[in-house]
């Protein structure tokens, strides 16, 4: 049988999850430096509020230890922020912080931020610089056309726009 149809008595469900970084350097945009020290000062009131509540109760235990993990994950994170403040840049090359418009084969234009692994957000058009996407955009430039390598096949995309935050 498949080791995962069956339940590992080692797992505990009190555990918290404990969210890990990637390993690679640790780029941020401003807005997203404010948005870990945002949700770092959440998680430590969170935690403070837990703690003053003297009622033994399993369900707190659980919620404190997750929250202590996620501090510390996001205090780490921030200890490890490397600023990149590409606001106001002229270039037309792609690098960290840009917004990139490109077109698909169909011709559908998308439009994507290239942005720190904690700030990304697929649904919203923002891209981790390490994903492959970020990877096939960084260094090209408006009219330039990049491949991308997927399991269905490879798409090719071109860049129709650059930009930078002006502020």
């Amino acid at each position: 049988m498949s080791r995962a149809f069956v339940k590992d008595d080692s797992e505990d469900p009190g555990e918290p999850v404990k969210r890990q970084p990637s390993g690679k350097p640790n780029y941020v945009t401003p807005a997203g430096l404010e948005a870990l020290k945002a949700r770092a000062a959440e998680l430590a009131w969170l935690r403070a509020s837990l703690v003053s509540k003297q009622r033994p109760d399993e369900a707190r235990g659980i919620e404190l230890r997750q929250a202590e993990s996620d501090l510390e994950y996001y205090e780490t994170q921030i200890k490890r922020a490397i600023l990149i403040d590409n606001r106001g840049l002229a270039g037309q090359d792609i690098r960290f912080g840009a917004t990139v418009s490109v077109r698909e084969p169909d011709g559908t234009v998308r439009e994507y931020k290239l942005v720190g692994e904690d700030e990304a957000d697929a649904g919203a058009g923002k891209l981790n610089w390490g994903s492959p996407l970020a990877g096939a955009l960084l260094g090209a430039g408006p009219g330039s056309k990049v491949v991308l390598s997927r399991r269905t096949g490879d798409i090719q995309l071109e860049i129709i726009s650059v930009s930078y935050p002006k502020d």
